[in-house]
């Protein structure tokens, strides 16, 4: 490993650690969300802090209270990194299909839809606002 990766690891563990032990809704030293602040609806990312703490202290249903879209995010890491894990350590050409041209286009259309709904104030739409 190079002194970067190690850097990067280093950096990683010790912002995991703040997310475990500190509640993001509870103190004010976190970065708010800009486009919140500016404009009051909730941007597609709205809740990821929370989502993140949620997640690290094993609390998955507060995760999806958070930020939906955050779930899904993990999932196509989560698929990415199998892909590329799979291939390297059995030696396979599995296709990745994050690499397929319309996938970012795919992406975006998710985002732009969820970004939409998670602002229109009536049911169901409300559910998808962060709690």
């Amino acid at each position: 490993m190079t002194f970067k990766h190690i850097v990067a690891a280093v950096l990683i563990v010790a912002l995991a650690s703040i997310y475990v032990f500190i509640n993001p809704s509870e103190v004010d030293f976190l970065p708010k969300c800009p486009f919140y602040l500016t404009t009051g609806f909730y941007c597609a990312g709205c809740g990821s802090q929370r989502a993140t703490h949620q997640l690290l202290n094993f609390n998955f249903l507060g995760v999806l209270q958070q930020n939906l879209l955050y779930v899904f995010g993990l999932g196509v890491l989560l698929y990415h990194f199998s892909v590329i894990s799979v291939n390297a350590i059995f030696k396979k050409h599995y296709y990745n299909y994050i690499y397929h041209p319309k996938t970012p286009i795919i992406i975006l259309v998710i985002i732009i839809v969820f970004w939409i709904c998670r602002n229109i104030p009536m049911y169901p739409f409300n559910l998808l606002a962060p709690k």
